[in-house]
């Protein structure tokens, strides 16, 4: 219990500071001058955050004495990896993207439906099926999230550009696609019993995964003649230092959070990951609130209660259920004890049977 704690506690530390940093990298303009810039260099961002956890997952891997095993792992296990680095890849320069037309509450609470595309792709790909009560749960998040978008004020400005939130809407919906697919396929990784512990684990994924997408991201950066992001991002960290430091601590903080998310994922299963993620979101919705002073209705509160209800009722359900798995052992296990005792009684008593049965022997002498 204490190093799940341990573990709650660091992806709250981490993933809100990181989306903090996030925020103010993708939205808010540097420079002093009249003509302050923004950074729009996301597949550098993402290149550099990958690079930074690669080298801590290796450093992870090390202090907890594991081994990269190169030449034992089979190449089916590195097609894996390379898929979900290839999902996680693609997936985030649409969550990038979809910032420029919706606000960061919105995308916030968009990723709180994260179950119901990790939930779509377990039963599209994998074939997996799960309780009746978890589709009623990620009906309530998809009410609570369209009453949120159906709800937000709109300045005149904004509302010359509503195309502009639905292309929005739409790169949200891709990026929450894409996502659901990377978990439903870590989860597939993790939870079969195809490779050996020694060869898979959370520290392996996040090594490999955060490689993978550093190489896919250089190759797309060095080898597009049609891209100049590179250079216009290195130009643009020359004339304002100040963005590397976002940078590095954005780095920094997702690497680190994402050894916990690793440590969780592989020790207590995706349901308690994604019950922390989530609720992660919400802190970091409401720290978004009052830190870049956004504003919400009164639609857009019920619509958090109906996410976050949902999130309660998931939970309560899950634990009712080890209840009932703690209850049915322990008779069970009654059942068990009273079969023992009654197998014993039956054998004393057929033993104290044949023994008031045997007729003793007469002396020799008494035989003539």
């Amino acid at each position: 219990m204490l190093r799940f704690a341990i573990c709650v506690a660091g992806i709250y530390a981490c993933f809100l500071t990181w989306a903090v940093v996030q925020e103010r990298v993708s939205t808010t303009p540097y420079g002093d001058g009249q003509t302050p810039k923004k950074f729009r260099y996301f597949i550098v961002l993402n290149l550099i955050q990958s690079l930074i956890a690669a080298i801590v997952a290796l450093m992870y891997i090390k202090i907890s004495g594991r081994s990269l095993n190169w030449s034992i792992t089979p190449r089916s296990l590195y097609l894996k990896y390379a898929q979900v680095a290839f999902f996680h890849c693609i997936g985030s320069p649409f969550g990038y993207a979809a910032l420029k037309h919706i606000d960061y509450p919105t995308m916030i609470l968009g990723k709180t439906c994260k179950l119901l595309p990790v939930m779509f792709m377990n039963v599209l790909v994998y074939r997996r099926r799960f309780p009746l009560h978890q589709y009623m749960c990620v009906g309530l998040i998809t009410a609570g999230v369209s009453m949120f978008m159906l709800y937000h004020q709109t300045e005149p400005k904004k509302a010359a550009a509503a195309s502009n939130s639905l292309w929005g809407l739409f790169l949200l919906c891709m990026n929450l696609a894409i996502d659901g697919l990377t978990n439903a396929t870590q989860d597939q990784v993790l939870r079969t019993n195809t490779y050996p512990a020694t060869l898979v684990s959370g520290q392996h994924m996040m090594f490999y995964m955060n490689l993978l997408c550093s190489l896919y991201s250089a190759a797309y950066l060095v080898l597009n003649p049609y891209n100049d992001e590179l250079p216009k991002a290195l130009e643009f960290f020359h004339e304002y230092p100040a963005v590397i430091r976002d940078v590095l601590l954005f780095g920094a903080c997702g690497a680190i959070g994402q050894c916990f998310i690793f440590y969780a994922l592989q020790h207590y299963g995706s349901l308690r990951l994604v019950t922390v993620t989530v609720t992660r979101k919400l802190f970091t919705m409401l720290l978004s609130l009052f830190w870049f002073n956004h504003k919400l209705t009164l639609g857009q509160w019920i619509g958090v209660f109906l996410v976050f209800s949902a999130i309660a009722i998931e939970e309560y359900i899950k634990k009712r259920k080890k209840l009932e798995e703690l209850r049915k052992k322990e008779q069970y296990g009654d059942k068990k004890e009273e079969g023992a005792e009654q197998i014993d009684n039956k054998g004393s008593t057929s033993f104290d049977t044949k023994k008031e049965q045997v007729v003793p022997r007469k002396p020799h002498s008494q035989r003539s």
